[in-house]
């Protein structure tokens, strides 16, 4: 890799392309059938996972389901001696940015329906096994609809109960659970963990460090879409190889854990960094603290107490005025990533998720 590469690789971390990374559990299962990963790639990477349905236990199903003319895929978890005649509580589960429903979107959906919830992790338009062109789209208001339109599937689905409704979203999830949950009321409550506010970072930077560079970024957003209007090629952001040297060289620990999960040790093949750069347009002009106050719902928000991006959930938090029941909880020693997959970790989010959704997503 050239030095310019290189540079431009790390100038992306540092904030004009400011990844959003996510993570795969460690000790990857034998993947799925040949059949199974024909219906929405059923192929989990993470320690754990549902490989094949059992009678009497947790399963998981593929769906498939269209939003705004585009094929949906995602996972939808039944609890364990699952019946459709019962009534279930149900939670949507958002990915991280560049993430995808077979990795700790799917460990935490799996880990909930083991607490009795229905749940769904849906790939986001446009990214993953969903539908959509030109791939890796990144816009907020699609992200944000991608929710919306999984609560208006998850409330058809045999079992669930329209009135016990929660929403969980992990990393960038997070960031547009926030969103989503200001105005769709249907969401009984609301968790976050590890939340991360992509127009923040997009905008100003990762720690707020690329504040001096956002209108170059803008103009260099605004020419690629012009060049995709004039049918030329599509330009992506924030996706690079590195070698493990540069890897540990980045600044922030969220990158560098982040880039070893998704090209060395968990990487699935429709997860990905990259996004396309004029989805910037949209991006820094929005901000997943806007009109928070609308917020009136229970609120639970989940961050390693040694995340570099914990002052995003902490600034969410304070911003959350119109909920009187909402709760910050710091994972002690985690980092943002480890929040995804470290099993002392994940049991900590779990010890936590369980009873606030329990509580909150009654009769």
């Amino acid at each position: 890799m050239s030095d310019n590469v290189v540079n431009r690789s790390r100038r992306e971390f540092l904030g004009t392309t400011a990844l959003v990374l996510s993570s795969a559990m460690i000790g990857v299962p034998a993947m799925a059938s040949a059949t199974e990963t024909k219906i929405n790639g059923f192929t989990p990477v993470y320690r754990g996972a549902i490989t094949q349905n059992e009678p009497g236990k947790v399963n998981v199903h593929p769906v498939t389901y269209k939003l705004h003319g585009l094929d949906i895929a995602a996972n939808v978890y039944t609890p364990a001696n699952y019946d459709p005649q019962k009534k279930y509580p149900a939670i949507v589960v958002a990915h991280p940015n560049g993430g995808v429903k077979e990795q700790t979107a799917g460990l935490y959906s799996q880990h909930l329906a083991e607490q009795g919830f229905i749940t769904i992790a849906m790939d986001a338009s446009y990214q993953g096994a969903s539908g959509g062109e030109p791939r890796s789209v990144d816009k907020p208001q699609f992200r944000i609809e991608d929710i919306h339109g999984a609560a208006d599937f998850i409330t058809q689905y045999p079992g669930v109960d329209t009135a016990r409704l929660g929403l969980f979203g992990i990393c960038g999830g997070g960031g547009y659970s926030l969103a989503a949950a200001k105005s769709d009321k249907r969401f009984k409550s609301i968790a976050t963990l590890s939340m991360f506010n992509s127009g923040r970072v997009r905008r100003n930077g990762f720690e707020d460090s690329q504040l001096g560079t956002i209108q170059e970024r803008l103009r260099q957003a605004s020419a690629a879409r012009a060049q995709e209007v004039a049918g030329g090629t599509i330009l992506y952001s924030g996706d690079a190889d590195m070698t493990d040297a540069q890897i540990a060289a980045l600044p922030f620990e969220m990158y560098r854990e982040g880039y070893e999960y998704y090209w060395r040790t968990h990487a699935h093949e429709g997860s990905t960094f990259k996004y396309t750069t004029s989805s910037l347009l949209d991006l820094m002009r929005w901000d997943a603290t806007d009109e928070i106050a609308l917020i009136d719902q229970p609120l639970l928000m989940i961050a390693g107490s040694k995340a570099d991006s914990l002052y995003m959930t902490e600034d969410a938090f304070s911003k959350a005025t119109g909920t009187t029941d909402k709760e910050l909880f710091k994972i002690e020693g985690a980092s943002h990533i480890r929040t995804y997959w470290v099993p002392e970790y994940v049991e900590a989010a779990m010890g936590k998720l369980a009873p606030f959704f329990s509580r909150t997503l009654v009769s």
